[in-house]
């Protein structure tokens, strides 16, 4: 089959580009070679990640976070994309919004900003095209917690300067729980809702805690996904309340939405640094992942990637076909191998994703 456009769902575009100096537009294997030796490489190991390969790989849209831990997750003194209060996340979100800006108003013909529906079909419209190899990468702005929000209020802002989907935990966060910091929803979180409900931003449940999550599930009107997130049922061992379970899985599929696998060996197999390493996770895991979700939903309408890709790893953790995102695209025959046809390979890279942002982005600003 011809490769279909592929959409990933998480990547911290951003936070790479101001605490490393990364630049996306190179080709991975340059970015890999500046870098060598560096901080850079020691922190989040080799980079997935650059323009070429995005066009090898068909990678039409990216979800592009913004994205600050708390200082208590601080990683080290060269670490400063952190908080220590609500004004200083807003301020760190910002700084990387404009990032992304920057890199759009460097690189026109590289990367786009998808705001609304129009900007969205005029990406497919160019990767569509025969007349030429090279095409525009669509950016969709998502907020990988909210502690950036100082108030509801100042969501209709966030809204305006182009933040489309909200994930109101990283760690635990004042709305809820988060990853290795459990609880449920608070006051503050279910005004949070409210107030997203308001401009129908889309909720992005990776990284709450269950109880949140299966709150937020109840309470949210709005469209709901995980934009990164596997199969807790599938991890046998695995500690700590970040991967999805039945239940958040269940609930996510009868509201209508999708789940972007991540394809790091952490998230494939927990105990794979004990069992050979690198070289012991192969797509196959994803692909297991993928089914789980598929034969869960009795179809393939609500599964996509959500690759994370430099997202504090790099090539050292990911499967042992990977070389860089455009070998994603590796999945297509053994997804076919594994009796899917060409219409759901299509749906699970990049058209349930699409079909999403068709469905949530507004006519108009």
């Amino acid at each position: 089959m011809i490769a279909p456009l592929l959409v990933d769902a998480h990547q911290d575009l951003a936070w790479n580009m101001l605490t490393f100096g990364r630049d996306y537009s190179l080709p991975v294997e340059q970015t890999r070679q500046i870098e060598q030796g560096s901080l850079a490489q020691q922190v989040n190991g080799d980079t997935l990640l650059g323009w070429p390969d995005y066009q090898l790989g068909k990678v039409a849209v990216i979800f592009s976070t913004l994205f600050a831990a708390p200082a208590r997750h601080k990683l080290g003194e060269w670490d400063h994309q952190c908080y220590t209060s609500y004004e200083e996340a807003h301020k760190v979100y910002s700084r990387q919004l404009d990032a992304y800006k920057r890199l759009i108003d460097k690189h026109p013909t590289m990367f786009r900003m998808i705001e609304k529906r129009t900007d969205l079909k005029s990406i497919l419209a160019h990767w569509q095209r025969d007349d030429t190899r090279e095409h525009p990468v669509g950016l969709v702005i998502l907020m990988e917690g909210a502690e950036g929000v100082r108030e509801p209020a100042e969501l209709e802002e966030w809204y305006q300067r182009g933040v489309r989907i909200i994930g109101p935990a990283w760690a635990g966060t004042r709305f809820c729980g988060g990853t290795g910091e459990s609880g449920p929803l608070t006051k503050e979180g279910y005004a949070l809702l409210d107030h997203m409900a308001e401009f129908h931003f889309t909720l992005d449940l990776s990284h709450m805690d269950e109880k949140a999550a299966l709150q937020a599930l109840d309470a949210y009107p709005g469209p709901i996904i995980a934009s990164h997130a596997n199969a807790l049922a599938l991890l046998k061992g695995s500690k700590g309340n970040r991967h999805l379970t039945d239940q958040v899985i269940e609930g996510l599929l009868e509201r209508g939405g999708i789940i972007g696998i991540v394809p790091t060996n952490g998230f494939l197999n927990p105990n794979w640094k004990d069992t050979g390493g690198r070289e012991s996770i192969t797509l196959d895991y994803v692909v297991s992942q993928i089914d789980y979700i598929c034969q869960k939903a009795g179809n393939a309408q609500h599964i996509g990637i959500g690759s994370d890709f430099d997202g504090g790893f790099g090539l050292q953790s990911v499967p042992a076909e990977i070389n860089t995102i455009a070998d994603l695209l590796k999945l297509i025959p053994l997804l076919s191998q594994k009796g899917y046809p060409e219409t759901d390979i299509t749906a699970i890279l990049g058209g349930n994703w699409l079909a999403h942002l068709q469905d949530t982005l507004p006519e108009v600003l």
